[in-house]
């Protein structure tokens, strides 16, 4: 299959890289407005470079597309995508709001093409045995699912002429940047725990939360960079949220699935707690596998301290679903679940209410 970027910034190369470690994909393009960027991303990976989206799509016809530019514009790769229909897959968060998350799928729906997302953590895969453990029911009645994101971001990173901490293309702060990939884990476990669960639906049925800005200047930053929630799930399991980019040095994030039978915790790509009521001959060899020190900080104080793997499995997942005419696991539906709890915890914040999560206003059309 033949790929392109839309957005060349620093996330695009780990794409190209991870497009790149599938071995039947081929990158043949990317896309921004600097010359000087596109032509060194070029060189680097072998493609060619164009300053426009749609002259790029007209003339390479390639399969797929991932979108890789600020996230309040993701809807703008999209709409150029499904003019020539080119299958997308987009990097977190979908888009910055729900009703843009929506027009997506509508347009995507109406051009018969494929929209998928990018959660790599789903593909990570101490969370794959942990939520394989709460769809077997391990957990037995669940109580608690928690994500913390204790990050550090140091005020270079929200300096001027940078995209990131704008409210028009980041969104929010700490919860829809950096700790969006926590809420998407929190809640895929959770639904695995909830087997009647319709299709589509989002497993948090309310929020109460608050935002402060805490170690950034807030005269310049837009959006938070500190906030905690608590969750409901719709089986009546709590949860908490914590997202932070203003904990230094920052330490690497941690989720926590607990109930009546058992408790899993993971410390990034560790298994740092996996204990139940009734054990099962694989539990050791589960301990051994993943219980050792984690392999990355994750991002913790570093945007690209990331291992990339989880990155090519997500595009493998991707890749499979196109070649074989199916919707991809993770989907426009899917990735529009993480933003609908945080566009819930703005609004708690913003009221000082508990708000209901929105679900879809419509199922994405085969």
């Amino acid at each position: 299959m033949r790929a392109a970027i839309i957005g060349i910034g620093a996330i695009a190369r780990m794409h190209a890289r991870a497009l790149g470690d599938l071995g039947d994909v081929e990158l043949v393009a990317g896309c921004c407005r600097t010359e000087e960027k596109g032509r060194a991303f070029a060189d680097e990976f072998d493609c060619r470079w164009y300053d426009d989206a749609a002259t790029m799509l007209r003339r390479e016809r390639p399969d797929f597309v991932t979108i890789a530019t600020p996230s309040g514009v993701h809807l703008d790769g999209v709409r150029a995508a499904a003019r020539l229909g080119v299958h997308v897959i987009c990097e977190k968060p979908l888009e910055i709001t729900l009703p843009r998350i929506d027009r997506m799928l509508s347009i995507a729906g109406r051009a018969g093409i494929t929209l998928g997302a990018i959660f790599p953590q789903r593909f990570n895969p101490v969370v794959q045995t942990v939520h394989a453990a709460a769809a077997a029911g391990r957990f037995g009645s669940l109580a608690v699912v928690s994500a913390s994101v204790p990050w550090w971001r140091d005020d270079a990173y929200y300096g001027p002429g940078r995209w990131q901490g704008t409210a028009a293309l980041d969104g929010g702060g700490a919860l829809m940047n950096q700790s969006i990939h926590g809420v998407d884990a929190l809640q895929w476990i959770a639904a695995a725990a909830m087997p009647g669960l319709p299709a589509g639906a989002n497993p948090v049925e309310s929020v109460v939360a608050m935002t402060a800005v805490r170690a950034h200047d807030a005269k310049r930053l837009e959006v938070e960079d500190t906030c905690v929630a608590i969750l409901r799930f719709r089986n009546g399991a709590l949860g908490q949220l914590l997202a932070a980019t203003s904990i230094y040095p920052g330490q690497m994030r941690r989720i926590l699935v607990g109930g009546r039978d058992g408790t899993a915790e993971i410390l990034e790509e560790q298994l740092s707690d996996w204990r139940f009521r009734i054990p099962t001959v694989d539990d050791a060899a589960t301990r051994a596998a993943l219980g050792g020190a984690s392999a990355t900080s994750g991002g913790a104080a570093d945007p690209m301290a990331i291992n990339y793997a989880c990155h090519t499995r997500n595009f493998a997942s991707f890749v499979a679903a196109l070649r074989a005419g199916e919707r991809p696991p993770l989907d426009g539906i899917e990735g529009r679940k993480a933003v609908a709890i945080v566009a819930a915890c703005y609004k708690s914040a913003r009221t000082g209410r508990v708000v209901q999560v929105d679900g879809p206003t419509f199922a994405m059309e085969s």
